[in-house]
């Protein structure tokens, strides 16, 4: 993508948020707590940031040592740094003048690296960064940071929510490990969700539910639900929907699911305590299960699940089929005109009264025998 584009991407959309150093912190020691060499020996990249704000950048940095990498990279996008002292709009010809250091961040980013030793303190931490400005402006489409890519075992960063595709397709030609993060619903997308079907790409164990907090600039705009001022005068949102994405393993994907018969499950579930039977699409041969406590565990056919499943996603003991938007009878051949509710692809249910009800995203699974 051009860099006009990316930097129009952040202001239009405003998705530049910093993640919070705690749920950093708890999504890694997951992985550290199944594997604790994950890292060892390891060069880690984090674009996406800048470093003097990062704080992917700061954790990895003070557990370098612990953790045995051997090389920390991380880069900025120079319309991310802070150009100007006082607010004082530098002139076109000082903007361009090679010579002057003090406005290089409007055009340059900046690159920090982590290998070894530098303050003589007797340990690798923050201290030891090494800085410099970039060739270019620090655009991960770029030769510049392609090629660091290459030289990375591992990339791990919060990409702008707008450019989540792209940024995964990068990676993914690459060949990479990777843990990033991203809303949910990014599992929809045709880019993305065959990773997950093929066990290519799955969600990180630290997030499952509900919300998380994270800073944005402060030039943002506070017009939304869920936000706050801290003392210092940082402003904080809270993002409905992330996850971590990751091809890094973790213990949590391979803990099965309890599950229930379907008679045990309308007796005992409260959500559905009454019912008698699971609906089944009229437009596939499925079965419609609303929520993830509610798959049983006695049927053999093909069942569509909310996303939300994923969280909770054993391969050893499911098969992902496809989902709505690969599958299904469109209702144009089903029912008349005026019966349902029109849209992208997507499975239906019977009401009862000559109507269809439109389902939200669904994902096909079936049990592994």
């Amino acid at each position: 993508m051009a860099n006009s584009n990316l930097t129009s991407a952040k202001k239009a959309k405003n998705d530049e948020f910093y993640t919070q150093y705690h749920d950093i912190e708890k999504e890694i020691n997951a992985y550290l707590e199944y594997n604790p060499d994950v890292f060892k020996n390891k060069t880690i990249l984090m674009p996406c940031d800048d470093p003097e704000w990062s704080n992917f950048t700061k954790f990895f940095a003070q557990n370098f040592t612990r953790f045995g990498l051997k090389k920390l990279i991380s880069t900025s996008f120079a319309p991310d740094s802070k150009p100007y002292k006082n607010g004082y709009q530098p002139s076109l010809f000082e903007v361009n003048d090679p010579q002057n250091d003090e406005y290089k961040t409007i055009k340059n980013g900046k690159i920090f690296t982590l290998t070894k030793d530098k303050s003589g303190d007797g340990k690798i931490d923050v201290d030891d960064l090494e800085w410099s400005y970039l060739k270019g402006d620090g655009d991960f489409n770029s030769a510049e940071i392609k090629k660091l890519r290459d030289e990375a075992d591992i990339i791990i960063t919060n990409p702008p929510f707008s450019l989540f595709r792209d940024f995964l397709a990068w990676i993914v030609d690459a060949d990479k490990q990777f843990l990033i993060i991203g809303n949910m619903n990014a599992t929809t997308y045709k880019e993305v969700f065959p990773l997950i079907k093929e066990n290519l790409m799955w969600f990180g164990p630290s997030i499952s539910s509900g919300d998380r907090e994270f800073q944005v600039p402060d030039n943002y705009p506070l017009d939304a639900a869920g936000w706050r001022v801290d003392e210092g005068g940082k402003k904080y949102l809270r993002i409905k929907g992330v996850r971590w994405f990751t091809n890094l393993d973790h213990g949590r994907r391979h803990q099965p699911l309890e599950l229930m018969t379907s008679s045990d499950n309308f007796r005992f579930n409260k959500k559905l305590i009454g019912r008698k039977a699971y609906d089944k699409y009229v437009n596939y041969d499925a079965l419609e299960i609303p929520f993830t406590g509610a798959i049983p565990k006695d049927y053999e056919g093909e069942m569509g699940v909310p996303i939300t499943f994923l969280d909770k996603y054993s391969p050893e003991q499911f098969t992902i089929i496809g989902s709505n938007l690969t599958h299904g009878i469109p209702m144009s051949e089903v029912a008349q005109k005026g019966t349902y509710a029109q849209g992208g692809p997507s499975f239906y249910t019977d009401n009862g009264d000559g109507t269809y009800k439109r389902i939200y995203t669904r994902i096909l699974i079936k049990h592994k025998k």
